[in-house]
């Protein structure tokens, strides 16, 4: 009943919650959000054990890395039968964006540098999506190490493609940040923002989000790591690039 009229308590609840996850992740090696899972699922009462499960859920199964693991273990913990059907619909589209899928497509995406481009275009090298957006710190936070990868693979077989999901009122912002930060790559800016089919084809709710295709445009991966993230070369040394 606290849980269900407080706000404070909700807030203390997901505070403990969120500790024990950390503690657990860090103890069995796991994603925070694997190990958010399990201790949710361990929960007395089913009302705030569902609760948290589709608070969470419904973002972090869009960027997990163990996309199977995730839907199994909330499968297991939710006892909300709308809930269930709410994430099994997520789970379905985004299996259709799992490694080894045809990669969804955009078309006539306008290009910074004029003109347009379309994903097709690109065939005939890996390619690697950062989708940003000029208000997001975050996505600002790795253009420093985005253009030194840039630098690093010039000659190689990747072409590099930024994504903004900015809105129309932020046009003019996109064009003076691109030209300022001295963006390299292809840079590009969504027809519809968020509600781009593109954009929704990927589940991508949040950013930045980063997508590596191989030169057939099939998917590697649909959550890439980021430039400043030591694995991405480990990822571009795994496929030669």
């Amino acid at each position: 009943q606290d849980f269900k009229e407080s706000q404070e308590y909700r807030r203390l609840v997901k505070a403990y919650t969120s500790q024990k996850a950390v503690e657990l992740a860090e103890k069995d090696t796991l994603p925070f959000e694997i190990a958010a899972l399990k201790t949710y699922n361990k929960l007395e009462s089913d009302f705030i054990k569902n609760a948290l499960l589709i608070n969470d859920a419904r973002f972090a199964i869009t960027y997990t890395d163990e996309l199977e693991a995730y839907y199994t273990l909330f499968m297991e913990g939710s006892t909300n039968e709308e809930h269930r059907k709410e994430i099994q619909s997520i789970y379905d589209k985004l299996m259709a964006v799992n490694a080894g899928q045809p990669s969804p497509i955009f078309e006539n995406y306008e290009n910074h540098s004029g003109g347009t481009v379309s994903l097709n275009d690109l065939k005939g090298n890996y390619v690697y999506i950062y989708v940003w957006a000029t208000w997001n710190e975050t996505s600002k936070y790795e253009f420093p190490f985005l253009k030194e990868f840039e630098k690093g693979y010039r000659d190689n077989n990747i072409t590099f493609v930024g994504l903004s999901v900015d809105n129309k009122d932020d046009y003019d912002t996109w064009r003076t940040l691109v030209k300022q930060e001295e963006l390299g790559g292809i840079q590009l800016i969504a027809d519809k923002s968020f509600a781009s089919q593109f954009i929704q084809d990927y589940m991508i709710k949040g950013v930045p989000r980063f997508i590596l295709l191989d030169p057939e445009g099939t998917i590697i991966t649909a959550n890439a790591p980021r430039p400043s993230q030591e694995k991405l070369t480990a990822l571009f040394n795994e496929h030669n690039i």
